[in-house]
C-alpha cells in the first residue's frame, strides 16, 4: 500500500499513482477537508481548481511573426503613440 512520509519541514510526496488518479502535476494545489465518519476522522484531499486566466495570451493572435519586440521597435511605437496622442 502507497504511503506518506513527513519530512521535518511537514513535508510530504505523493506516491505518483496517486498524483495520476487525483490528475495533478508538480506546481498543482491540493484542497484538504477534515471528515467525521462513524467516529473517525478522516482527510479528503482533492486538487484545488484554478481559474482560467482568460487575458494570459490574450494578445498572441495581435503579433505578427514579422514584427519586431526589441528595442527601437518599441521606442518607435512608443513615439509614434505619442504623435498620435498630440494630434487629437
Amino acid at each position: 500500500m502507497p504511503f506518506l512520509k513527513l519530512t521535518a519541514k511537514r513535508q510530504a510526496t505523493l506516491p505518483a499513482a496517486a498524483c495520476a488518479a487525483l490528475g495533478v502535476r508538480p506546481g498543482d494545489v491540493l484542497e484538504l477537508e477534515p471528515r467525521m465518519e462513524r467516529g473517525e476522522q478522516w482527510w479528503l484531499l482533492r486538487p484545488r481548481r484554478s481559474r482560467r486566466r482568460a487575458w494570459v495570451g490574450g494578445l498572441a493572435s495581435s503579433i505578427r511573426p514579422e514584427s519586431s519586440h526589441g528595442w527601437p521597435a518599441i521606442r518607435r511605437s512608443v513615439a509614434d503613440a505619442r504623435r498620435k496622442g498630440t494630434r487629437e
